[in-house]
């Protein structure tokens, strides 16, 4: 689900922070920066960067495509390749028959059974194209609010990490805790009140 879908599910965070420059400069450099990069042909397991909403797997921030009034629009992408447990077992039992034949020996120590399992997974990692997950973004830089077309977790805790690399600028996601103390009419007196808040647990006990 994302911004052009019917329904999405979305996390929303504040922007926090100064760019150096001009806006719109800073922001094309930095996805440029952390483009995402294709891992199809390497050994590793997963990658993370920016991507175009309306061609995700063409990726390019060359033009202005992605400013829209006082918005920006563009995605997160995380490519992960997952090779199953049964075909990396499948692949070292084969590894490991082949490498006792090679040294006439009926048993490899721990570092060899190390070493074959981390080259049978790199070699099976080149083979395996990665899985790409898409996460739309958009970003209002007038009111330094974004939206994450998601709520995973995983998703949110990326973006955060790479917003922070690629601009600069930090991300507070917005809950109501956060929403109260960003409350323009907040209160000193309100606001120490608020610190003090404990999370309060709702589920009925057994017996009460």
């Amino acid at each position: 689900m994302g911004f052009f879908s019917s329904s999405a599910a979305i996390s929303r965070y504040r922007v926090e922070g100064q760019t150096e420059g001009p806006l719109l400069e800073t922001v094309r450099e930095g996805l440029n920066r952390y483009l995402i990069r294709d891992i199809d042909q390497q050994a590793e397991e997963r990658t993370i960067g920016w991507t175009n909403v309306d061609r995700p797997y063409a990726p390019s921030f060359e033009d202005s495509s992605f400013a829209i009034a006082d918005f920006f629009l563009f995605a997160l992408r995380i490519d992960k390749k997952s090779i199953p447990a049964k075909v990396i077992q499948k692949n070292l039992a084969e590894a490991t028959a082949k490498r006792k034949a090679e040294t006439e020996r009926d048993f490899l120590s721990r570092s060899e059974k190390k070493m074959l399992k981390e080259h049978v997974i790199n070699v099976l990692a080149l083979r395996i194209p990665a899985t790409p997950s898409i996460y739309d973004i958009l970003w209002d830089y007038a009111e330094n609010e974004l939206w994450l077309f998601s709520t995973q977790k995983a998703a949110g805790e990326a973006l955060e990490s790479l917003f922070s690399k690629s601009f600069n600028l930090s991300l507070v996601r917005l809950f109501p805790y956060t929403m109260a103390e960003f409350h323009p009419g907040l209160t000193d007196a309100a606001r120490d009140l608020l610190n003090k808040l404990t999370p309060c647990s709702f589920a009925k006990r057994d017996g009460s």
